[in-house]
């Protein structure tokens, strides 16, 4: 019996979970043609070993065009399949995590640098750039080039790659799949009335910009095992006048769940530069709003990085699972330690058993692989 909230078992539709600590999807930026490389290999290894309920492949993208930047991981192409089908081999062996992957789609924030090259758009006509696309024909910084106005064609196009996507998804045996709508993507470009200034059955009213990110969660819903959740990620609010609210995000959710979804994950801003409140359980709020307006379950993310603060959250009923994001990077173990810190248990390696320490009896129990 878990003595915490955070360590108590947890249920996302058939998806058994250990705990409710979720390793949320960071990108690497080290994928080559969008496969993934050796750069994976270490490090989704360390992270299936760290004890959390569920690891999140990073942004995965469901077209070439759709990389945030030319090392993006994708799932468009046999060869991208079959890359992570050796990652996912290699942590299936040692470690029993349940996986899950996020496909995305960049839309006009496509065609990037790399962050610690300062992550500027790469012009269309350099080497490692391309156009690129989006609700409306309006970039995100002013020095981009214009996206390409989204037609119904290239609608069809995009929503065809994330079926597709999914499909690989479910061959390489992927527990979950979450789809990326927020941070300012092409889904949320959607969603936006900054971003989304159409004048056809997919833009101006709500209902109108929920349109194509719901045919795209049905879609995916409908090629993905139906026995596996497909959940969603979104940013709560773009923290701007006049952009994506809280109160239509829970609109979003409510009309997600009647079609299905698994569970809803809730961030926010990324749209265009804002002034944001930064700081410990800034996103919390957001999520709690949710959680009122939905049965599904409810994930909380951003600048949790205490045990005590994590389990407060689940406590107070704001969220029903904790996202960990830089804090798992900066530490890997941190859900051992939250083990020790409340008295509960953490699977590990049995390779790792004796590495326990003495004043934590019955801290580890032997993970099921390896």
């Amino acid at each position: 019996m878990a003595q915490s909230r955070l360590f108590s078992p947890f249920q996302v539709g058939g998806l058994k979970l250990d705990n409710r600590i979720v390793i949320a999807p960071m990108c690497q930026y080290s994928a080559a043609d969008g496969c993934m490389t050796d750069w994976h290999q270490h490090h989704y290894g360390q992270l299936a070993l760290s004890g959390a309920g569920l690891l999140t492949i990073e942004a995965t993208a469901v077209a070439p065009e759709g990389r945030i930047t030319f090392r993006d991981v994708g799932l468009y192409s046999d060869a991208n399949e079959v890359a992570m089908a050796s990652v996912l081999d290699s942590i299936r062996q040692w470690s029993s995590i349940p996986i899950a992957v996020q496909l995305a789609h960049a839309g006009r924030k496509a065609s990037c640098d790399l962050p610690w090259k300062g992550g500027a758009q790469i012009a269309p006509e350099s080497p490692q750039g391309w156009r690129t696309v989006a609700p409306s024909a309006f970039g995100f910084a002013a020095a981009d080039a214009a996206p390409a106005a989204l037609d119904r064609q290239d609608m069809t196009r995009v929503l065809d790659a994330f079926v597709a996507a999914a499909r690989r998804a479910a061959r390489l045996g992927v527990d979950a799949v979450q789809l990326h709508g927020a941070h300012g993507y092409l889904l949320h470009q959607f969603l936006s009335p900054l971003s989304n200034q159409r004048d056809d059955c997919y833009g101006g009213a709500l209902e109108n910009r929920m349109r194509f990110p719901l045919e795209v969660f049905d879609a995916v819903r409908a090629a993905f095992p139906a026995d596996r959740a497909v959940t969603m990620r979104v940013s709560g609010t773009d923290w701007i006048e006049g952009g994506w609210t809280i109160e239509e995000t829970c609109v979003f959710a409510k009309e997600l769940e009647k079609r299905g979804c698994g569970a809803i994950h809730v961030s926010s801003g990324g749209l265009l530069p804002a002034n944001i409140p930064v700081g410990p359980d800034y996103q919390v709020p957001l999520a709690r709003q949710v959680k009122a307006a939905v049965a599904m379950p409810v994930v909380a993310v951003g600048l949790i990085t205490e045990f005590d603060q994590a389990e407060a959250i689940l406590a107070a009923g704001d969220a029903d699972l904790i996202a960990l994001a830089r804090a798992m990077l900066y530490n890997p173990r941190w859900p051992w330690h939250a083990a020790a810190h409340f008295g509960d248990r953490v699977r590990v390696p049995s390779q790792y058993l004796r590495s326990q320490p003495h004043q934590f009896k019955d801290l580890f129990v032997a993970d099921r692989a390896g």
